[in-house]
Order: C-alpha cells, then sequence, then structure tokens
C-alpha cells in the first residue's frame, strides 16, 4: 500500500535485487544464470578493475569478465544464487576458469553489502569443508562499478543465444562441463 494525497493505492512494484559474480568466460555465466527460475536478466561485463569503461578488445585490465544478474527475491534467494554459482565454476583454479586463464577469467563473488558479505562467506566456508587438502582461491570482493559491454562489443550479450553452435563448440572444446562434473558430480550446472 501507499499513501498518496491522503489515500491508501495498491502498487505493483516489481522487486528485483542483483548479485555479481565472475566465473570465467561470462557467456557461459550468462547461460548458465539464466536456467535459474526466479532470475530475470544476465548482463555481460566487466567489474573489479579500476579502468573506466573497459572494453572486451580494448582495456580492461584489473576487471574480471562477470554477470550482473537480477533476480526476484520472492523466487529465488541470494543463497540459492550463491549455491547455483559454486557449481557452476572451478573454485580451485588461480589462473582463470577452464580453458580460458588470466586475470580477467578468475572467479570471484561482489557482494554489495555485508548481508551478503555474511552469506557469501558462510557458502565458501561449506564449499571449503567439502574439499579438504584443496585450496578454495575464489575470493569475495567488494562490489564495485559494473561496466556492460555494449556498443560494437554488444554480441556478447546473449551469445549463447544468438551464436549456438559456436557457443556449444567453445564450451565443449574448453572443457567447462567435464571440469564441473569432475569437481561436482551430478550437483554440476549447465
Amino acid at each position: 500500500m501507499l499513501l498518496v494525497a491522503g489515500f491508501l493505492c495498491c502498487t505493483n512494484v516489481a522487486v528485483a535485487d542483483k548479485a555479481t559474480f565472475a566465473g570465467g568466460c561470462f557467456w557461459c555465466m550468462e547461460s548458465d544464470f539464466e536456467k535459474v527460475e526466479g532470475v530475470t536478466d544476465v548482463i555481460s561485463g566487466f567489474t573489479g578493475g579500476t579502468v573506466d569503461n573497459p572494453t572486451y578488445e580494448g582495456d580492461h585490465t584489473g576487471h574480471y569478465e562477470a554477470v550482473e544478474i537480477t533476480y526476484d527475491p520472492d523466487k529465488v534467494s541470494y543463497e540459492q544464487l550463491l549455491e547455483y554459482y559454486w557449481v557452476s565454476i572451478d573454485p580451485f583454479d588461480a589462473k582463470g576458469q577452464f580453458c580460458d586463464k588470466g586475470h580477467s577469467y578468475l572467479s570471484a563473488i561482489f557482494v554489495a553489502n555485508e548481508n551478503e558479505r555474511a552469506l557469501a562467506e558462510t557458502s565458501r566456508k561449506r564449499v571449503v569443508s567439502q574439499f579438504p587438502g584443496k585450496t578454495v582461491v575464489t575470493p569475495i570482493l567488494d562490489a564495485s562499478t559494473f561496466y556492460p559491454i555494449k556498443g560494437k562489443e554488444s554480441y556478447h550479450q546473449d551469445y549463447y543465444k544468438n551464436n549456438p553452435i559456436r557457443y556449444k563448440f567453445y564450451r565443449y572444446s574448453c572443457g567447462r562441463d567435464q571440469r564441473l562434473k569432475e569437481i561436482w558430480g551430478d550437483k554440476a550446472r549447465h
């Protein structure tokens, strides 16, 4: 209910939250998270670096390839997104993800507030306890400006939908699903 000029009115304001995750190739992250019920949008882009307006073909020094996920918290919780995130990445690879190596392909969880940080830390501890003897290298970082891929590089948005054959070939040849299955078994997402 909303009080307007002394009258109570009903509103149909949609509630949406955002989460930002890096997990290597943003094409794959976008594809995986768009399958989650309650996720309403997934945008590919860059975050975490200091360069303003990073581009894929240009300077994106210090940035991570990441996705910004818009979701309905009445349908999917941040905790559920974190669970889905972990089984969509290799949390042990300190050089990148799957066949993509380098800083921009590293995994990371970007948190916007202390509540998200606490939930992310708890989820990370669960992963650490599942794999004694292995080092989970995925950090939890403060959220910073998210730069969506745009302009002449906007072909990266929805790449998996617009180029399904190339995307499937890339994903398979990169070994993403095979490695996820090796780590997570039947929990692996693809």
